[in-house]
């Protein structure tokens, strides 16, 4: 299924907090958006949403989503670290924007009798453990099939420390 490549130890690894916090940027606005479409084409409004936002903008923005440039993060290529092809991207985000979708999906469709949100949160778990499991790559599933990385930055907007310091502030 994938290649079993080691990941370069050159380059700063992305802590789990802000990959989640970029993913949920991500995530939020790509939802939030997708509901303009109406009851029945919120579904591809999605896809086609999260293709633009992870993989156009990435591909424009030096390996940089929104959510990943609000937290310093980008995406490499695992041998070179440059930014990844447009075919690694697609196979990247085909994989996690599978597992956001069904959990979209599952959020729309919630009623007190409806559990398939549990259902549709298993392949984005299943995805996103490989990176929590992964103690030296710290790559998820989708990482590893595209044969790419997330790496620090320091080209963003650095929300995470901005928002520690305002924290601080507040104490």
């Amino acid at each position: 299924m994938f290649d079993e490549l080691e990941p370069p130890r050159r380059y700063p690894r992305v802590p789990m907090d802000r990959r989640v916090a970029a993913f949920a940027v991500d995530f939020g606005l790509v939802s939030l958006f997708s509901l303009f479409g109406g009851s029945h084409l919120y579904i591809w409004f999605f896809m086609l949403l999260w293709l633009g936002l992870r993989v156009v903008v990435v591909e424009k923005n030096r390996g940089q989503s929104l959510g990943q440039w609000a937290f310093d993060i980008r995406v490499a290529e695992l041998r070179y670290g440059s930014t990844p092809t447009l075919q690694a991207m697609l196979k990247r985000e085909a994989i996690a924007g599978l597992g956001a979708l069904l959990v979209f999906v599952g959020l729309v469709n919630l009623s007190p009798t409806n559990g398939f949100i549990l259902i549709g949160l298993v392949p984005l778990l299943v995805d996103c453990g490989f990176a929590f499991l992964d103690e030296v790559g710290r790559q998820a599933l989708h990482d590893r099939v595209a044969h790419t990385m997330l790496v620090q930055t320091r080209r963003g907007y650095s929300l995470d420390i901005k928002l520690k310091k305002l924290f601080a502030q507040r104490r």
